[in-house]
């Protein structure tokens, strides 16, 4: 994609983002999407087939430059309870800087088709995986419990993440997610130990 092109396309992501944030996916017509990124309706087909696409190529673009964040942190830690704690600030303070991000992956995401959230479900696999890895590493290198059944720890870690950050939304964002994450962490060092 030229870079022109590239602009436009972020631009229709973003757009779409705010629209669906404010809407719900389902009360978002593409001609709104069109209008908040200032483009004509048709423009936005020239990018995507259909609506389903642009919420794909959404959680896709943000999800994986958010696993790329985790992977650049991960990898400048020097322990599994390290990586642990990066992954979980990254997660609380991404969301909590964009609301509308988290408002699209914790209530959307919940609303949408069983097709629509098996192709969401792809672009977040990256980050269940790695969240596997840094348990994996706390377990051979002895910083975790040997005993861990590590897909259903993922699971777990991931989910109650997912968990507070809902209830943080739900509650209408009354107190700072960031500062939920030592206490998080230390409740999941409790069982990973």
């Amino acid at each position: 994609m030229t870079s022109r092109k590239q602009e436009k396309y972020e631009l229709i992501l973003e757009a779409a983002l705010k629209v669906i944030a404010e809407n719900g996916y389902h009360g978002s017509q593409v001609s709104k999407i069109a209008k908040e990124a200032g483009v004509a309706d048709g423009t936005i087909y020239l990018y995507f087939k259909k609506k389903e696409d642009i919420l794909i190529s959404l959680f896709q673009e943000k999800l994986g430059s958010l696993v790329e964040r985790f992977n650049a942190r991960v990898r400048e830690t020097s322990s599994a309870e390290e990586a642990l704690r990066a992954v979980c600030e990254i997660h609380y303070s991404e969301l909590e800087s964009n609301v509308n991000l988290a408002y699209v992956t914790q209530i959307e995401l919940r609303q949408s088709s069983l097709e629509l959230r098996k192709a969401i479900g792809l672009a977040v696999k990256p980050y269940i995986e790695l969240i596997e890895h840094i348990l994996d590493k706390g377990v051979r290198e002895g910083e975790f419990r040997p005993d861990l059944d590590l897909k259903l720890t993922r699971l777990l870690l991931f989910g109650a993440m997912d968990e507070v950050v809902t209830s943080w939304l739900i509650s209408g964002m009354k107190y700072s997610l960031t500062a939920q994450v030592g206490k998080t962490v230390e409740f999941f060092l409790r069982g990973l130990k």
